[in-house]
């Protein structure tokens, strides 16, 4: 029996601190969060490696999910009363859309690995594509669920998540730059991570969401409360994601995943007793069952282990990864600086190799752009919506905007080990000259001559 139209007999609410309920009202959406591929996401940090920096932020990406498919459900749920087919034509929402809309918005981040981004970065994974694998493959309980609903469902929500479905309305909520997915990472990680300049109002800017044939737009009346969502958003990345302390635990961790793949390649036999769950990956060899039994303890259960290795370099790293001891950062005007080579000198003269103690990070992201189909990306522009139903991209409207507009946030930072800087008594005099050689180049925490 297919369930396309079972509700529930009873609302199932889950308390949240971002959107107080999360009313979870149709069969399907009850049996996908509690499949095992969602349930994973428990077990997955929102923010990797943030919680170094900001010491509340550990909260999942399964909340996170529940926190996208219930904004996404409150989108559906204002289009269908106010702006339906029925009162609007071509302009309007048609709600059988709906179910597609809420399985996507559940399911868009289920691909996702332990510390995502870094653990891509070293094994070549793809969170987007494996979030349409456990979609579409047979294998999982995410796709028996969704094909009770009818034959091809699950290929119709993979649809979203590749910005491939027929309807734009519906991608534009999960993907967008102004999406159901923003919105609740924005509000989450400022309430976890205790940032009060991330908050923006939610409230206002649903009440001014408009669907039409191309896709979501916003009431101009409407225009500040956007503001402040782009301004928010302005913040966050520049105050929190960019961090250079969260950075510096990557870089962390991006070096202690190199260097055991480096080992791997020398003698696998070392990570045979106590990383089994990682040899796919250190071999390039990984199935999306082997993917699936990883997650945030694993990794940092392997790294307990590995403090106790031989290998000096990763037991090394997996100490500062695990106790928090970052690498030390200043600012470079550019990779290509010359200096840095010599810096990196100093760092190798002092007894630490470069390649796993060293590193140039850059982080940069656009506020706000505009859409751009010459380089054939998805990017859509935040349009609002006129009394006369003509639209208008928003930083044609707005000043603020448009001064954010196209304007790439961030910086390039050069990360080395704090001793280089921050000297032991007991090894200064050993390595003194090269402290000083090092430290002289250093002037407000930036590279200079």
């Amino acid at each position: 029996m297919t369930y396309k139209y079972q509700m529930l007999p009873l609302e199932k609410v889950f308390r949240d601190p971002v959107h107080n309920y999360i009313h979870v009202q149709h069969q399907v959406i009850l049996d996908l969060i509690n499949s095992k591929e969602v349930q994973r996401l428990r077990r997955i940090k929102q923010l990797g490696t943030t919680s170094y920096t900001f010491h509340g932020a550990e909260h999942s990406r399964f909340s996170h999910s529940l926190g996208v498919y219930d904004i996404t459900r409150r989108i559906c749920d204002i289009f269908q009363r106010n702006y339906s087919k029925e009162k609007y034509g071509k302009d309007g929402w048609d709600d059988a859309h709906r179910l597609v809309a809420l399985c996507a918005a559940l399911l868009h981040d289920v691909g996702h690995g332990p510390y995502s981004h870094t653990f891509e970065h070293i094994f070549h994974t793809d969170h987007e594509a494996l979030t349409v694998a456990i979609i579409t493959s047979p294998e999982t309980e995410v796709f028996q669920i969704l094909n009770n609903v009818e034959a091809g469902f699950p290929e119709k929500v993979a649809s979203v998540i590749t910005k491939t479905y027929e309807n734009p309305q519906v991608v534009q909520m999960i993907s967008s730059q102004i999406d159901a997915d923003r919105m609740d990472y924005l509000l989450r990680d400022a309430y976890y991570t205790g940032t009060e300049y991330g908050t923006f109002d939610l409230t206002r800017i649903l009440r001014v969401i408009r669907p039409y044939e191309g896709g979501i737009a916003f009431s101009m009346n409407g225009m500040h409360a956007v503001e402040d969502y782009i301004v928010s958003r302005y913040q966050m990345y520049v105050q929190v994601y960019f961090h250079p302390v969260s950075r510096a635990m990557e870089v962390l961790l991006e070096h202690l995943l190199d260097r055991a793949h480096e080992l791997y390649q020398e003698d696998a036999e070392i990570f045979t007793f106590h990383s089994q769950f990682l040899i796919p990956f250190l071999k390039q060899d990984f199935s999306l069952e082997n993917y699936l039994k990883l997650d945030d303890g694993v990794l940092n259960t392997y790294f307990a282990q590995w403090m106790d290795e031989q290998d000096l370099i990763l037991s090394d790293l997996a100490y500062r990864f695990l106790n928090r001891k970052p690498l030390k950062s200043i600012t470079v005007d550019s990779s290509e600086n010359p200096l840095l080579l010599e810096m990196k000198t100093l760092v190798e003269k002092a007894g630490f190799n470069p390649r796993y103690y060293t590193a140039i990070n850059s982080s940069y992201d656009l506020p706000y752009d505009l859409y751009h189909p010459e380089k054939g990306s998805h990017r859509t522009q935040i349009e609002l919506m006129q009394k006369d139903g003509t639209l208008i991209e928003l930083s044609k409207a707005s000043q603020l905007v448009s001064a954010l507009t196209g304007q790439g946030q961030g910086d390039v930072r050069f990360y080395y080990p704090k001793e280089m800087t921050q000297q032991d008594s007991k090894n200064s005099d050993l390595f003194d000259d090269y402290y000083q050689a090092f430290s002289k180049h250093i002037r407000n925490g930036a590279l200079e001559e």
